[in-house]
């Protein structure tokens, strides 16, 4: 979360877009997404230069020498933002629009790449060099302020907040997942090197991202020096679908900016026949649209066999179940409708997960979560494919507080769960012999079958009334007639005033 000069320079710079006539949310992220490409691409080129100078190894810059595009030689260094930031206007301008926009389009050299695919039909939409000119000075002022406060991942942060300008609701429910709470999941299901990871509903690929960041941590990015682990980290590990072009190419970029070199992204409706992955993933992590209705026609119907319904949110776990390989996790945020719904849809694809399959957690997040774009109350579930069976008890967490406040504003608060619900869940014995009024608690399957598969944290816990002890009513009565006799002797002197 940004807060301050920084977040005032990202919300001026969105003021240069909207004053050049640049006002759809989409537009700009995808313009900006650009241009943080575009300079990252430079500092991440000089920052693998000076570490190959240290070791000692040769280097060759993707800018070094003569670049070709569109049938013409132009010198490489031309193309790099600390170089082109310093030219006039209208030189700068032409440049970036002729030069460095082609050259990041044609970048990767697979062109059957997520990048390549969703870059193909990518606009320079930037109208004036005027406008470009204070669009690179405010970038550079915004990488400034990020490069003073290298002790936190302030760059993620900042593309985050860019990315939670796209405030509009999709046609089925879409919007954005806080990325404390991907980040939550991700600890809660600790991915590993030989994961095969997706996300069937990936929009910007927010848990992919925080997936390959969590692996890449200083005490985990030891299997980078396996080559064979790299190689399944940078090109078959991340895997997501989504049936919006623009969230495709930020997800894509998002990606790349990350380090992933070749994330299989890809157009896909998850829920109908094009998709036909079955028992292929490792682990699911996914915010899957919900609140929505599908056409009964364009849904697979192998997904409609286990649970006819057209409801998106109850889709979608099914097919995370067919898409999830035998022993494969899944950690994804639903509805609280899902928990409790009376349907024989809502009924059956609970009964599913507990017993055909082992679920082990149900958390319960408070509604102001996903606000200011909605204020619908979620939960997670955490569940493992089986195929026979394995839930025994059910963790329970009722979720109070996640860092900030649960009104529109979202400011940082010192009430966070988060770091506890990670801490118990990583030691589920200790959770057994919590009552039920505590935050946390264990419920057997057996009574969970009982009340109808209802996943619910109110249908189990219990509350512990505190008895209140009233005076007696013959003193209550006395306060109430003092009263009544001050009260008659405050008019009394109002009407000697008058």
């Amino acid at each position: 979360m940004i807060t301050g000069e920084l977040k005032n320079k990202i919300d001026a710079l969105w003021d240069i877009f909207a004053a050049g006539g640049i006002v759809n949310p989409l537009t700009v992220v995808e313009q900006m997404t650009y241009l943080m490409f575009i300079r990252d691409l430079d500092d991440a080129d000089n920052l693998k230069a000076k570490e190959a100078a240290m070791l000692g190894l040769p280097h060759e810059s993707i800018f070094k020498g003569e670049v070709e595009i569109g049938g013409n030689k132009v010198n490489g260094t031309q193309l790099k933002w600390s170089v082109f930031r310093d030219f006039p206007a209208g030189k700068m301008y032409s440049v970036v629009q002729e030069w460095v926009f082609p050259f990041i389009k044609n970048l990767h050299s697979d062109k059957n790449s997520a990048y390549a695919k969703y870059m193909d039909d990518a606009i320079f939409m930037i109208p004036t060099p005027l406008m470009l000119s204070k669009v690179v000075d405010s970038m550079d002022a915004i990488y400034e302020l990020i490069a003073k406060q290298k002790e936190t991942d302030t760059k993620g942060d900042v593309y985050e907040y860019i990315l939670s300008k796209i405030s509009a609701s999709g046609r089925i429910g879409q919007f954005r997942t806080p990325r404390h709470i991907i980040r939550m999941m991700v600890e809660l299901m600790d991915p590993q090197p030989d994961e095969t990871v997706c996300d069937p509903a990936c929009g910007t690929a927010g848990f992919l991202v925080a997936t390959a960041e969590y692996l890449n941590e200083p005490e985990r990015r030891s299997f980078l020096f396996n080559r064979q682990k790299k190689d399944h980290y940078m090109n078959h590990m991340f895997h997501g679908f989504d049936m919006d072009r623009t969230m495709l190419r930020i997800g894509a970029m998002n990606m790349i900016a990350h380090g992933i070199e070749n994330p299989y992204i890809e157009y896909r409706d998850s829920l109908s026949d094009q998709n036909p992955d079955r028992e292929k993933y490792s682990l699911i992590l996914a915010n899957p649209p919900f609140k929505g209705s599908l056409d009964a026609d364009i849904v697979s119907t192998d997904l409609l066999k286990v649970c006819k319904t057209r409801k998106t949110e109850l889709l979608f776990l099914v097919l995370f179940l067919r898409m999830l390989r035998t022993g494969g996790r899944c950690a994804c945020i639903v509805p609280d409708g899902v928990l409790f719904g009376s349907s024989t849809a809502h009924k059956a694809i609970r009964k599913a997960l507990i017993e055909e399959n082992r679920l082990e957690a149900v958390i319960s997040m408070p509604s102001g979560v996903f606000k200011p774009y909605a204020g619908v109350s979620t939960a997670v579930l955490i569940f493992t494919k089986t195929g026979h069976g394995g839930t025994d008890k059910v963790w329970f967490y009722d979720m109070q507080a996640d860092g900030f406040s649960l009104d529109d504003k979202r400011t940082p608060t010192k009430d966070n769960d988060i770091p506890d619900i990670v801490k118990r869940f990583r030691a589920l014995d200790a959770e057994a012999d919590r009552p039920r009024t505590a935050q946390s608690f264990l419920v057997p399957k057996a009574e969970i079958a009982a009340n109808d598969y209802d996943l619910s944290i109110n249908k189990y816990k219990q509350t512990d009334y505190k008895p209140v002890e009233y005076p007696p009513t013959s003193e209550i009565l006395r306060e109430l007639n003092d009263l009544e006799t001050q009260i008659a002797a405050g008019l009394k002197e109002l009407e000697g005033m008058l």
